[in-house]
């Protein structure tokens, strides 16, 4: 029996494209496009297309950590779904300084405090945040200002002060009060910057106010319980890896 050779003009079959979610404890340093990066070459790696789609659903700046919400080929479709869902954060903010990006990357201004609010008038400042509140965003943030990023202009010494617009914040508590470090656990809906609460809090109370420390522990149903650690990624990811949506 006579076997052909295959016909070289024959294409080769691409290889399957993975779609699904990936659950990420993000930790400090990159950003959430880095992480998406990462993901993608370990996709890769595992046989997926070069130019598989990896995005997320809410971005984490680089001195954030927790749960981010990596979506992979035709989940990434779900992303303003994502986004929509309300969001869970551990905060911690100083209450000594400001600071130019409003967290610890940018440049300090402390503010001299004779009297620190007592925890009575935290609480009672903090509260006046719930609700549907107008918030302005960070200068040094993703926000397009005729066609720029904020952060682009304000890295080249031209800050600009964002118009204020509506954010929801379903809760605030407060875990622990120490002057001038206060911990806050925070729910709230899409677009709210925790930077941006941060230091409103502090004008509120006459004092400073700058994000230190910043946890995302929930996004809609996913929680961080359920998340892998970024380093604890194999060096080949393949559709076993990622969960199908809820």
């Amino acid at each position: 029996m006579t076997i052909n050779p295959p016909d070289p003009a024959t294409p080769t079959p691409s290889p399957p494209t993975p779609s699904g979610i990936l659950l990420i404890d993000k930790p400090l340093g990159p950003t959430s496009m880095d992480v998406c990066r990462r993901v993608r070459w370990r996709l890769v790696q595992g046989g997926a297309p070069k130019r598989v789609k990896v995005g997320h659903g809410g971005t984490l700046d680089p001195l954030a950590t927790g749960l981010l919400v990596v979506l992979v080929g035709k989940c990434t479709r779900l992303c303003d779904q994502v986004m929509l869902g309300e969001k869970e954060y551990l905060t911690t903010i100083d209450l000594g300084a400001f600071s130019t990006t409003d967290d610890a990357e940018g440049e300090r201004t402390p503010i001299a405090i004779d009297t620190p609010p007592s925890e009575t008038e935290v609480r009672r400042v903090v509260s006046t945040f719930v609700g549907v509140i107008q918030q302005r965003p960070p200068a040094f943030s993703a926000m397009k200002v005729d066609g720029q990023r904020a952060y682009d202009l304000a890295r080249a010494g031209n800050l600009v002060e964002l118009p204020a617009r509506p954010v929801t914040i379903h809760s605030i508590d407060v875990t622990a009060y120490a002057f001038p470090t206060l911990t806050l656990r925070v729910l709230c809906g899409k677009g709210t910057y925790i930077r941006s609460l941060a230091r409103d809090i502090g004008i509120a109370l006459n004092t400073g106010g700058y994000l230190t420390a910043l946890r995302r522990t929930r996004t809609a149903s996913f929680k961080i319980e359920d998340c892998r650690p970024l380093s604890a990624l194999p060096e080949a990811l393949t559709q076993s890896d990622l969960q199908a949506p809820p």
